[in-house]
This record gives structure tokens, sequence and C-alpha cells, in this order.
């Protein structure tokens, strides 16, 4: 009976210590490297990838920003009205041995707009919801299988996102009106909360605009700026000092460090 009490006290504090361990893992282990899930893909513009520019994220040239053609739009069960963009996706095709080249392994992307539903049709209707849909940049369609195949089986899950330098902070709008599109996010890459900081305000939240737009109705001209960024996962990064006092709309800036 000892050795049953003391067996059984010995498993509980291994049990809340693994999961105690679990609590302090980083976030990709925890909630990035799950379970794949089904959806399907298609693609959209040419090799070129000229109609993937702009898009519903806000994000503008592509290419210039650090995204190129690795990016997808998202049917509206996972674009989640914008709060999506700049997340991550590893993708595989899958159960087609038709289409899904051999050996081509996954891609992984960053999800730069919305595919709209088509709520006319009644075949075909791959964006409309409750459907999970890729319509991919052609490129990166045709590393997973060819053009002609239009639509394939695939799976996919969220990763963490890998970016190149520090979180940057494209300033836009009018003297009354401050918009922010905050891009080349890592880490979860979907932005959900932001909050900017003039040289002679205390800290103000921003409201999301459309896609990674933030903005906030406070005059912010002639003032020093800096920001505290929030992604997804819920950690947060303050940016000190990012655009002087002097800056004008239409500049970019970025700031020391990324997710």
């Amino acid at each position: 009976m000892d050795s049953s009490k003391n067996f059984f006290a010995w498993f509980s504090f291994m049990a809340a210590l693994a999961m105690a361990v679990a609590s302090r893992l980083p976030y990709d282990e925890v909630k990035m490297n799950g379970a794949w899930e089904d959806a399907h893909a298609t693609f959209y513009g040419d090799m070129s990838g000229g109609e993937t520019m702009q898009g519903a994220c806000g994000y503008g040239d592509l290419k210039r920003q650090g995204y190129g053609l690795e990016t997808a739009a998202l049917s509206t069960a996972l674009f989640n009205n914008g709060s999506t963009c700049g997340a991550c996706f590893e993708i595989i095709c899958v159960n087609d041995p038709q289409w899904c080249l051999k050996g081509a392994g996954s891609i992984k992307i960053t999800a730069t707009n919305f595919c709209p539903p088509n709520y006319t049709k009644t075949k075909d209707i791959w964006c409309n919801p409750p459907q999970k849909h890729f319509d991919l940049s052609m490129p990166m369609f045709v590393k997973l299988a060819p053009s002609k195949a239009g639509i394939i089986p695939v799976r996919y899950r969220r990763i963490l996102c890998s970016k190149q330098g520090g979180v940057k902070f494209e300033v836009k709008g009018n003297p009354n009106w401050t918009l922010v599109l905050v891009y080349n996010v890592g880490g979860a890459g979907d932005v959900t909360a932001v909050q900017v900081k003039g040289s002679s305000t205390g800290w103000l939240p921003m409201s999301r605009n459309w896609g990674q737009n933030w903005q906030t109705g406070t005059v912010l001209l002639g003032q020093g700026l800096s920001f505290q960024v929030t992604t997804s996962d819920g950690k947060t990064l303050q940016f000190d000092n990012v655009a002087p006092r002097n800056w004008q709309f239409g500049q970019t800036f970025q700031g020391r460090g990324n997710f």
C-alpha cells in the first residue's frame, strides 16, 4: 500500500513538473508545431507575381518590403477580418498523386491578401466560408504541383515567421490622422495591438483600420514616435525613438529588434 502511495505521489509530481515545463516552452513549440490541418490551394497571377502586390493586408510592394512572392491570399475562414495578416504557414500537397510533385516537400508563406468569397456560384467556391483555402502566388504553387493542376488538396500549419532586420513602420495619413503600417514582423507575425507614444504624449492605443494598418486621431506631427507592438502569441516589444521629431508622411522607419 505504501509503495502504491509513493508511486502515485511520484507520478503526480512528475505530471505537474511536465506541465510547468510545457508552460515555459517557447511559443513555437507549444502553439506552432501542432497537427496539420486540411485545406485546398489555387494560385493567382503569373510567374512575375505582379497581381499579388498590394492586397487586403495593406503591405504594398511585397518585394520591396521583404515578403517577395512567398505569399498567399487567405479564405474568409483563415483571414479573420485581416487579423491573420502577417502570419506564416507551412503547406504541403497531399492525397493527389496525379498532381502533387514527387519529393516537393513543403513551402512556407506569409499571409498578405484576402481571397474573397463568391456567393453567386454553386461550385468552385473555394474561398467561401467555412472552407480553408490558400490562393498562392504562382511561383509558390508550382513548387507543389504544375500550374495546370488548377487546385490541389493541401495540409497546412502555422509556423514562426523569420524576417530580416527590425520591425518596420510606414507612417501615412494627414496632420489630424496618423495611419501606420506595421510590417516585417517576425515570430507569430500577426499583430494584434499597437500603441504609439509621441515625445509629448503618453502611450496611446491605436485601432486597426484595415489589414495591418493602425490609426490614431491624436495629432503627432512634430513629435518623435515610439511604438509598442503585440503579436497573437501575447508577446509585446517596445521600440523607442523609432521616428525623429521631423518625420514626414510617407516615410518608413525600422525599429531596433524583432520578435
